[in-house]
């Protein structure tokens, strides 16, 4: 049950895809996905898994199932229905939702788990965002799509 609150919060930004608004779904869903895990309970429990998992291995692999697994293949069939649109140029779903998560998420959470600075201000994962979603559709949108607008401005974060 919690890692599926955990995945349901995580996609929460998709569901506004009903309006047509590929951008704003995408960062929505990347401004939620970073907040949500820039929470300290979340980098805690997720530092207690891998501590563990080396002793529980089953364990780890259900939770990783449920959770991050199961996040990348809810992303990807919204993704594959976006391509089905033509909003995006179709490629393999999959690999474009694990693209988009590793985009998204950066560096952030290993330089929390060595108590390096990262974005920890709101403000700042909104411009990480940004950047991660325009990115990925510059690489991703289709013509059509990529005629709205995307921001080049630029966004220094080290």
């Amino acid at each position: 049950r919690v890692m599926q609150r955990h995945v349901s919060r995580a996609t929460a930004g998709l569901r506004s895809l009903d309006q047509g608004d590929l951008r704003g779904s995408l960062l929505q869903f990347a401004t939620d996905y970073l907040e949500h895990c820039n929470q300290p309970h979340v980098g805690q429990a997720c530092r207690v898994i891998a501590a563990d998992a080396a002793q529980f291995p089953e364990e780890a692999r259900t939770l990783y199932r449920h959770g991050a697994g199961a996040l990348t293949l809810h992303l990807a069939e919204w993704i594959e229905t976006v391509c089905m649109r033509g909003q995006l140029r179709h490629d393999d779903p999959h690999f474009m939702a694990e693209l988009l998560l590793s985009m998204i998420a950066g560096l952030d959470f290993e330089k929390q788990r060595f108590h390096t600075p990262h974005r920890a201000d709101a403000a700042v994962r909104r411009r990480w965002a940004e950047f991660s979603v325009d990115s990925f559709l510059r690489a991703f949108a289709t013509p059509e799509t990529a005629a709205a607008s995307h921001s080049n401005q630029h966004r220094s974060f080290s």
